[in-house]
C-alpha cells in the first residue's frame, strides 16, 4: 500500500511539472526585461517568506543598489527583517548572452543561471540559509515579472531534495 501511495505521489508531481509554464511562453510579453536596465540604480523591495503550509514566517524590506559596466553588474542588497535582523547579499552578475545571465554571491553555492524571455526572468540557484542555527542549502526557482519600467513582482519556489519547503513573494520598485 505504501508503494502505491509513493507511486501516486510521483505521478501527481510529474503531471504538475508537465503543466507548468516555461519561459518561452513569455517571449512576446512587454515591456522587455533587461536586467542591466531594471537593476541599475536605487531600488527598494518588500517581501515575505511562507513555509510549506503557506504560513508567513518572515517579512522583510530590501534596499538595493545596482551598477553595470558593460556585461558585468553588481547588485548590493541590504535586508532588514521584521524581527530586526539584518543581512547583506552582493550579487555579481554577468550577461552571458542576449537572454542569459549568471550570478554569484557569498551564500549561493556554485553559479546562479538565469534566462529572460519577454518581461520575465527565470533564475535558478542553490542558496545557503540558516534554519534553527544550522546551515541548510535550498534550491530556489525565481520567477521575476516586469510589470512596467519601474515595478517588478518576484515569486520564488524553495525546495530541498525536490520537495517544496516554502515560497517567497517580493515586490521590487525603482526609487
Amino acid at each position: 500500500m505504501k508503494a502505491l501511495k509513493v507511486l501516486g505521489f510521483t505521478v501527481l508531481l510529474s503531471l504538475l511539472a508537465a503543466c507548468s509554464t516555461g519561459i518561452d511562453a513569455y517571449k512576446s510579453a512587454e515591456p522587455k526585461l533587461k536586467l542591466e536596465e531594471f537593476f541599475n540604480g536605487e531600488l527598494v523591495a518588500y517581501g515575505m517568506v511562507q513555509d510549506y503550509s503557506g504560513e508567513v514566517i518572515q517579512r522583510f524590506e530590501v534596499t538595493m543598489t545596482g551598477t553595470w559596466e558593460g556585461n558585468e553588474g553588481v547588485l548590493d542588497e541590504h535586508f532588514t527583517y521584521a524581527d530586526g535582523r539584518e543581512q547583506q547579499r552582493v550579487w555579481h552578475i554577468t550577461k552571458t548572452g542576449p537572454n542569459s545571465y549568471e550570478g554569484r554571491a557569498d551564500d549561493v553555492e556554485g553559479v546562479a543561471k538565469g534566462t529572460t524571455a519577454g518581461n520575465v526572468l527565470n533564475w535558478e540557484y542553490q542558496l545557503e540559509v540558516v534554519v534553527d542555527g544550522e546551515p541548510l542549502v535550498l534550491t530556489l526557482d525565481d520567477w521575476l515579472y516586469l510589470i512596467d519600467e519601474n515595478n517588478m513582482i518576484n515569486r520564488t519556489d524553495m525546495s530541498k531534495w525536490g520537495f517544496p519547503v516554502g515560497e517567497i513573494t517580493l515586490y521590487i520598485g525603482k526609487k
